[in-house]
């Protein structure tokens, strides 16, 4: 994977964490029209807040994406704006899902985050299979 790296005026970063989060009640939920749609809106989310999306599998109850941001973004505020853009805009398309998740929660509460400094290629792919292998 080609290296790349944010410039400011004055800074140079290359800032890269992997997330993770679910669906509420780890409904397999996300397949189908859902899944494609939902991919179309994190990629749309990503390209208005500025972040490049290095690698990502929407599984049918969770999501793995490995992202690079800039400095002046927090991660909770980019999490934020995934699950939350996300969830009104798939819940306002598909009906059954808000029949399905009462109250206007598509995702589950909390997420899972950790910075990739040294991780390889190699140990993206083995998660990302297991991942896959396991949904």
């Amino acid at each position: 994977m080609e290296r790349l790296k944010r410039k400011g005026s004055h800074t140079v970063s290359r800032l890269t964490f992997h997330i993770v989060w679910v669906t509420k009640y780890c409904y397999q939920i996300l397949k189908g029209d859902i899944q494609v749609r939902c991919r179309e809106l994190l990629m749309q989310i990503c390209d208005a807040e500025n972040v490049s999306i290095l690698k990502g599998v929407i599984s049918s109850d969770h999501i793995h994406m490995y992202i690079e941001y800039v400095p002046k973004q927090s991660v909770s505020y980019l999490v934020k704006q995934l699950k939350g853009r996300s969830s009104r805009k798939l819940q306002q398309e598909f009906r059954k899902l808000s029949d399905l998740y009462w109250g206007k929660h598509f995702w589950g509460v909390g997420y899972g985050v950790w910075s990739t400094g040294n991780i390889t290629n190699e140990l993206l792919m083995i998660l990302y299979i297991v991942s896959v292998a396991t949904s």
